[in-house]
């Protein structure tokens, strides 16, 4: 019988800890990798392209003494368009009231002026929320750079702990989950010990989607590009092992599209292949699907259409 097993079978034990944990940090340091990392299982997209993590997403962690809800959110940075200002507004919520606030930074690079807008930020909006730094990409840190590293960072923000982990390889994983949890208070289990994710389907085949655009498109593209799905059917009479998706790609420009769906249509069949994989993997179920482009000016200053895709600059 599993840990997890143990949970559901007997009482809690008597000092079982549990509660929010909310992520922050500049754009393409790690977040959702180090989330994943904990999580054992991918729940949020990742690529080496920041600005990917566009809403809230929660992971949760559970063990035999604790339960953590990790709430990953948008990088914090300097908004130019209507997107913007609610992925900020998202990750600047996110910092009101949880347990602990989990700071992740890049220590294999110097501290940046955006690591210094956060600090500010934290000090303005955090209250007597106590802060965690997770050091990431230890991995890649020389000997000589780390004591001054160190240094500069732990000077940002007042904190409890600063851990020197490794999102990639799992160095100091293990160390900070249970730091974390040394940290929450006593409570309930909130969700059930098997549940990592409170996603839901259609939200994962968007972002699945997404990815994969990001991958392989550069430039403005990865950050002018929306997934809507339009129809998301499973179970369905004689094809009940099959799982029928339909989505449309928005782009803010035709010269966008033309790259997007590529010479004869070779990027759109390779973005949809790579989609279309995962999501079997994802789903259990062979998966049917369908993809259109289509053009949709200046959308991510569109609040009525950011609307329509969830994003609502005041959290409802």
């Amino acid at each position: 019988m599993s840990d997890l097993d143990t949970i559901f079978e007997d009482e809690l034990p008597v000092d079982h800890r549990s509660g929010v944990v909310s992520v922050v940090g500049r754009p393409n340091v790690g977040k959702s990798t180090l989330i994943n990392r904990i999580l054992g299982q991918k729940i949020a997209i990742v690529s080496p392209k920041p600005q990917t993590t566009r809403k809230r997403q929660l992971g949760i962690y559970t063990e035999t003494r604790g339960q953590i809800l990790f709430a990953d959110t948008p990088g914090l940075h300097a908004p130019q368009h209507k997107l913007g200002e609610y992925m900020v507004s998202v990750a600047e919520s996110a910092l009101r009231d949880p347990d602990v606030i989990l700071w992740v930074l890049d220590i294999s690079m110097p501290p940046e002026t955006s690591d210094l807008h956060i600090a500010e930020t934290l000090k303005r909006v955090r209250d007597y929320t106590p802060i965690v730094l997770a050091l990431n990409k230890a991995d890649l840190l020389s000997e000589g750079n780390r004591e001054a590293r160190l240094t500069n960072y732990k000077a940002l923000v007042t904190h409890e702990h600063a851990l020197l982990v490794s999102a990639q390889t799992g160095s100091g994983v293990e160390t900070l989950v249970q730091t974390l949890l040394d940290m929450l208070p006593e409570g309930p289990l909130y969700y059930p010990a098997d549940q990592i994710s409170e996603v839901n389907l259609r939200f994962m085949a968007s972002e699945t989607i997404r990815e994969k655009i990001i991958m392989h498109t550069e430039q403005e593209i990865p950050y002018s590009v929306a997934v809507e799905i339009e129809s998301f059917q499973e179970n369905q009479g004689d094809n009940a092992d099959t799982t029928f998706i339909t989505a449309t790609i928005y782009v803010e420009r035709e010269s966008q599209k033309g790259i997007l769906i590529g010479k004869g249509g070779s990027m759109i069949k390779q973005i949809g292949t790579e989609a279309r994989e995962e999501l079997t993997h994802t789903l259990g179920t062979k998966v049917y699907l369908d993809t259109r482009v289509k053009v949709l000016k200046n959308w991510r200053s569109d609040e009525k259409f950011m609307r329509r895709l969830g994003y609502r600059l005041s959290e409802e």
